[in-house]
């Protein structure tokens, strides 16, 4: 590898074949150069840029935190089987790095912060809040239990947004919201009350967060054959009137309308949730 451009003495932009990577190692970049070869001794973690975001704006960011604060972060993602993510999502890291920085800030000054629709992350984000848990638990480990429990709740809200493409954590914050309003819907149009534990339910908020993640890219599903389409409309006349209506909240909070092939496959889980409670 042989180095493009340098950050600061710790973060450097790096040739690796074909692609790009984005290096990490105290000291790495000290009277370092462009065209200069790398000592991999000096190299603790390498970040490939995906999504086709731009590495030089990545980088540049990743030299803004602090690098002991990157390393705790990367170890500890690690170590909870985050291993992959470490270096293909540098957004993910600088997300929890940076978040991580401000957390021990804001606990040095005795400050707190409270996190909005902690019941329903906890309750929608089962397999994310599992893992922010056990973020916390190796954070605190190496940081003498400075960050409060709380704060599970955003590392899960943080790997939950590393699957879109917006990179912002407010339309997750929405997604979420939405996500409740539709299972709100669903109980109210069949007068039921949801176990938002069950499998329907999970596999439902599961279609619903790949759902937004093509509305995020505009890459709605829209090629079944029309007969099908008909057909599981005719079939379930009942969970298609509660797919319309999920449809027009969908538009109204994300400002997207939705195609029939989307609405149709609502239907099917609207059908299979309402069956498992009756």
């Amino acid at each position: 590898m042989e180095i493009l451009r340098v950050f600061n003495n710790n973060v450097v932009l790096a040739k690796r074949g074909d692609g790009v990577v984005i290096l990490t190692g105290r000291g790495l970049g000290f009277k370092a150069h462009p065209g200069q070869r790398i000592d991999n001794a000096k190299v603790t973690r390498t970040f490939v840029p995906s999504d086709g975001r731009d590495p030089d704006h990545l980088a540049e960011l990743l030299s803004e935190i602090p690098p002991e604060i990157i390393h705790l972060v990367t170890d500890a993602m690690t170590a909870v089987g985050l291993a992959e993510q470490c270096e293909t999502q540098p957004t993910l890291v600088m997300a929890l790095a940076d978040h991580v920085a401000y957390a021990l800030r804001r606990a040095h000054d005795g400050t707190s912060v409270a996190y909005p629709l902690q019941a329903e992350v906890r309750s929608l984000y089962v397999r994310e809040y599992t893992l922010g848990e056990r973020l916390l638990a190796e954070l605190n480990e190496h940081l003498g239990d400075a960050l409060p429990q709380e704060e599970a709740v955003a590392f899960a809200m943080h790997l939950v947004n590393a699957g879109f493409s917006t990179g912002d954590l407010s339309y997750t914050y929405k997604m979420t919201g939405v996500i409740q309003q539709i299972l709100s819907i669903v109980e109210q149009t069949y007068g039921i009350t949801i176990d938002q534990h069950s499998v329907s339910v999970g596999r439902f908020i599961t279609h619903l967060r790949y759902l937004f993640v093509r509305i995020s890219q505009n890459r709605q599903l829209a090629n079944e054959p029309t007969p099908i389409v008909t057909s599981i409309r005719q079939a379930y006349s009942d969970a298609a009137a509660c797919a319309w209506k999920i449809a027009a909240v969908i538009e109204l909070r994300l400002n997207a309308g939705l195609t029939d092939d989307e609405v149709a496959y609502l239907t099917l889980h609207v059908a299979r949730v309402a069956a498992d409670v009756s």
